[in-house]
């Protein structure tokens, strides 16, 4: 419920979603319309990942600087950050329904500007603008959601946002694929975004604000006609007067605090419950991006060319099956979210991601231990002048393969025969990549020929699976229902500016660690930052599923302690 009811956690699962929107359809068209933020956060974080190959292709000076293909991609996040921490302060003072309208019309122009850009920087202006939008819908439309639904269901309909961002990166991909041969390719890809923002924008025009925010502002008979359509005609009085008791209790402690956002954060920070919110929330929003991520969602297609498919089209395809599985993994948040808990769902997830993250590392790093070698023959075939110029000025040939090759800012032209057979290590240039091809060749820019980057692919796959259930989803509802109800629009804030901060240090360094680490290495390092947030979690992080805000509040005032830690589990906001 809104603000306070009683629930059977032995019951809440999604297929009692399904009967509480069947019976109430407005609950679904309020979370759906809420939830197309999520499709639009899902959509421009994943569609750079294609349009970054064709970017490449039209902009030398972003094909020959690695830093500039990073700043294009991470400058989103960097937008992202901004528009979290202004979503927090908007969400307080505007109501979440105008902060979504406010994040549409951002969506919209970011995507006008990409589209008609002349030179990279203008890339980069429209990426900043999305990210602003991308900041707002991600913290705004899960709050929106949590605070129009019957707790029983809340889960499973935050969650339904969360399989809307992965459904927005799965179309992403989809758009990809379909605009690779069309004129234009990359400035169709990023500006088809401004199409849901629109629809989204007039959705939300014929929707209501969070009843909660208009009880809050003392607009009682436009929160009590809302409740009157969420709920049962019996259970709307008692809404009604929990969210009085809850309104009355946060303007006692506002008068102690302040309402303004200096005066709020310093209340925040110096609340023992809130901090220990806080540490709950912080940690798993920090823990969802360093387990690597959104490498997959930013450099998918890169990943799939360092495994050894060089066709960007072939890149573009093995992205859509990762992405799928995403938007898969978020429909099985729905179904057990409710029904085994957040905290739970991310320890079994975290375990996978490790898991996979290892053996991902190994399979790179055998792929780069076989790659072929340069044979002299082929450098002999096409010439010195096209021969890379490391390699003439090594004196130990012999020790030289594709994997050196490729880091020496060159590229491998493979064996004519057959690609795992040595072949030419050539200058990077569109000339000489065109007469490589013209013989019928493969060209490697990223990755080099593997008999095993199939397997690389399928535990990537893996790895999502592993991901989405868990770490993908539960984040967003724990941080939906950690906080007190006075600080929930600052707590969720200061969470999503760290989710944020903590996807632009992955985003911002991730092809910069390859080239320092290899793949394997970086692959390696996610998984030790993994371990770490696993740890994280099972010490700070408490189980919210079922649990009124009122109850959350009082777990954490009390302290949590993790069963390994606890004489004797004696209530039932006990964690395993």
């Amino acid at each position: 419920m809104v603000e306070g009811g009683i629930v059977n956690t032995e019951e809440t699962d999604f297929t009692e979603c399904w009967k509480v929107t069947w019976r109430t359809p407005y609950i679904m068209k309020l979370a759906f319309s809420a939830g197309i933020g999520g499709l639009l956060f899902g959509y421009d974080t994943g569609v750079i990942s294609g349009a970054l190959l064709y970017i490449k292709d039209e902009f030398e000076e972003v094909e020959k600087h690695t830093i500039l293909q990073e700043i294009i991609v991470s400058t989103c996040v960097a937008g992202a950050i901004i528009g979290a921490a202004g979503g927090g302060y908007s969400n307080d003072r505007l109501g979440r329904k105008k902060t979504i309208l406010i994040a549409d019309v951002l969506f919209f122009l970011g995507s006008l500007v990409m589209a008609v850009a002349p030179a990279p920087w203008v890339i980069i202006i429209g990426r900043v603008l999305v990210g602003l939008g991308v900041g707002m819908a991600s913290m705004t439309a899960p709050l929106y959601i949590s605070e129009a639904s019957p707790a029983r269901i809340r889960g499973a309909l935050v969650s339904m946002n969360g399989l809307l961002i992965t459904g927005g990166q799965f179309l992403a991909y989809l758009i990809n694929l379909a605009f690779t041969k069309a004129p234009g390719t990359w400035r169709w890809m990023l500006g088809i975004a401004g199409l849901p923002a629109v629809i989204q924008f007039v959705l939300m025009l014929s929707l209501p604000e969070s009843p909660r925010w208009l009880y809050r502002e003392n607009k009682v008979l436009e929160a009590k006609a809302i409740l009157d359509r969420i709920y049962p005609e019996d259970e709307v009085e008692y809404e009604i007067e929990a969210l009085r008791r809850s309104v009355e209790a946060e303007r006692a402690l506002e008068e102690s605090i302040g309402k303004d956002m200096i005066s709020k954060l310093s209340g925040a920070f110096s609340d023992e419950t809130v901090r220990r919110a806080l540490y709950a929330g912080v940690t798993v929003q920090v823990a969802q991006q360093f387990v690597g991520i959104n490498t997959v969602m930013y450099y998918s297609p890169t990943i799939v060319q360092f495994a050894g498919f060089a066709s960007k089209s072939v890149a573009l395809a093995l992205s859509l099956i990762t992405s799928g599985l995403n938007a898969l993994g978020s429909v099985v948040s729905m179904m057990f979210v409710d029904r085994y808990g957040r905290r739970r769902l991310m320890i079994i997830s975290m375990f996978g991601i490790i898991t996979c993250l290892v053996i991902l590392a190994g399979v790179f790093q055998e792929a780069s231990n076989k790659a072929p070698g340069i044979s002299e023959l082929d450098i002999k075939h096409f010439g010195a002048n096209s021969t890379c110029p490391a390699y003439l000025e090594n004196l130990h040939k012999p020790k030289w393969g594709c994997m050196k090759c490729l880091k020496a800012k060159c590229a491998f032209c493979a064996n004519g025969a057959d690609e795992y057979n040595p072949g030419a290590c050539l200058i990077e240039n569109k000339e000489i990549e065109g007469v490589c091809k013209g013989q019928g060749r493969v060209w490697f820019e990223e990755g080099c020929p593997s008999k095993i980057g199939f397997v690389a692919v399928v535990l990537l796959g893996v790895y999502i699976l592993c991901y989405s259930p868990g770490m993908g989803t539960a984040p967003w509802i724990v941080n939906s229902e950690i906080y007190p109800l006075r600080y929930r629009g600052v707590g969720g804030g200061i969470a999503a500016v760290a989710n944020w901060t903590s996807n632009l240090i992955v985003s911002l360094t991730f092809l910069s660690l390859t080239e320092a680490l290899g793949v394997a290495g970086t692959f390696l390092l996610f998984a030790a930052i993994s371990f770490c947030g696993l740890v994280a979690i099972y010490l700070l992080v408490p189980e919210t599923k079922g649990l009124q805000f009122e109850e959350v509040e009082r777990l954490l005032q009390h302290g949590f302690r993790p069963s390994l830690f606890r004489k004797k589990s004696s209530s039932k906001t006990d964690s395993v």
